[in-house]
């Protein structure tokens, strides 16, 4: 086998969320809009939290709101908000985190939060849950380099290997061929964009949300 160092990509940030007071009655604030390629905050106590970016978005069949990103980005009841709303406070909560698979699934407040399919430069409009293979182009969106692209140097049943550029802070970003999900970055090799991309592909991860309570999961 052969055998990498593998980098995880977690960037670590300081958080001010607004905390609700007392006060006059205010209009509700308009929902945030979070989707494949969003920046995440997952709080861990005091001003701290791992930067990481939202895989996906979407609804299992009791019409609940689920968020997919990286494992190693945070464990079952951690609370999640949006980097780029921070003033809107916490919008979720990890329920579960797969250590083998390297991913997490967050459970949204709807109330809160509206599903998006597009962000920068990618669009989710459907998952392909074969892996790609060499030489198709994989590319994704990241909340720390935004939009790169590289060719599939390897996949099988459950991870892929491409040459996206990703640094820290990327884990969980959607990787797509054209506008359809096949999985998602969980680290690099050595040294970030330089170094390839690997990550869990979604055929996977949605073969696993049933045992962990999320049935019949649609991206939105």
């Amino acid at each position: 086998m052969l055998r990498k160092l593998l980098v995880a990509c977690v960037a670590l940030a300081s958080v001010a969320l607004l905390v609700s007071g007392g006060g006059a009655a205010v209009a509700a604030p308009a929902k945030v809009a979070l989707g494949g390629g969003s920046g995440i905050l997952v709080l861990q106590g005091g001003n701290s939290a791992a930067a990481c970016t939202l895989t996906t978005i979407g609804t299992d069949n009791t019409g609940t709101l689920y968020g997919l990103t990286a494992g190693h980005c945070g464990e079952g009841g951690q609370r999640v908000a949006s980097e780029q709303y921070q003033n809107r406070g916490v919008l979720g909560r990890i329920t579960f985190s797969n250590h083998k698979l390297d991913y997490a699934i967050i459970e949204f407040d709807a109330s809160k939060v509206a599903a998006t399919r597009r962000v920068g430069n990618v669009t989710i409009r459907s998952v392909q849950t074969t892996p790609p293979a060499f030489p198709d182009i994989a590319c994704k969106e990241g909340r720390t380099t935004g939009n790169t692209c590289g060719v599939t140097w390897f996949a099988d049943g459950i991870a892929h290997i491409s040459q996206i550029c990703v640094l820290e802070g990327d884990s969980g970003s959607p990787v797509v061929i054209g506008d359809r999900l096949i999985g998602m970055v969980n680290a690099y090799y050595y040294v970030g964009c330089i170094g390839p991309e690997t990550g869990t592909n979604i055929k996977p991860i949605l073969d696993d949300l049933p045992r962990r309570g999320v049935v019949g999961f649609t991206v939105h």
